[in-house]
């Protein structure tokens, strides 16, 4: 049986997003001054179809979002993003979430940010992903720990390094209060 392989990639908060767009200025300030500029990081060819989302996002910024279409598998390339739930519009439940769920069965990337301000996300697929009941839900798992896990009011959460996604906690604590979540269906 072929293994698959797990990531987990980190997304620039707006303050990294922020820094990397003064460097840009820099750049142009160079050109303009005569000087040559340091030579730029290669970056991987970006698909020439734009992302759209039906609404705003209030977790996403425009560069978050170019950063996961990346990630993205191949079979979602190009298709709108729909948002089926935010706690900004739906509230912080776990049972809402199942609700606004109910008949879709296409991929859905589920997006969150702490009160730290981390936002997490998971590029990949497994067979055994998910596990969700109407008190959590737990991505990821090994060790007796989760990934990442979510209680039934939406408002707590925790992170483990976890042998599903190979990754160290998504978080700056292991447990941490949720302050946003959004699940986007990308068909």
């Amino acid at each position: 049986m072929k293994s698959l392989r797990w990531r987990y990639t980190r997304l620039l908060s707006h303050a990294e997003d922020a820094l990397s767009g003064e460097e840009g200025e820099e750049k142009e300030e160079a050109e303009e001054e005569g000087v040559a500029p340091a030579p730029a990081i290669a970056r991987a060819p970006e698909d020439p179809t734009e992302t759209q989302l039906a609404e705003a996002s209030q977790v996403l910024g425009a560069s978050e979002i170019r950063q996961l279409s990346l990630h993205l598998p191949p079979r979602v390339t190009g298709y709108s993003w729909s948002l089926a739930f935010c706690t900004a519009r739906d509230g912080f439940s776990l049972r809402s979430l199942y609700r606004q769920m109910e008949g879709h069965s296409g991929p859905v990337l589920l997006v969150l940010r702490d009160q730290d301000g981390q936002v997490f996300k998971w590029t990949g697929s497994n067979s055994f992903f998910v596990k969700g009941d109407l008190d959590s839900l737990m991505m990821g798992s090994g060790s007796g720990q989760f990934g990442l896990w979510l209680d039934g009011d939406l408002y707590h959460g925790g992170s483990h390094p976890c042998a599903t996604f190979n990754n160290e906690v998504l978080a700056r604590q292991e447990q941490f209060c949720i302050k946003e979540l959004e699940a986007w269906i990308l068909s």
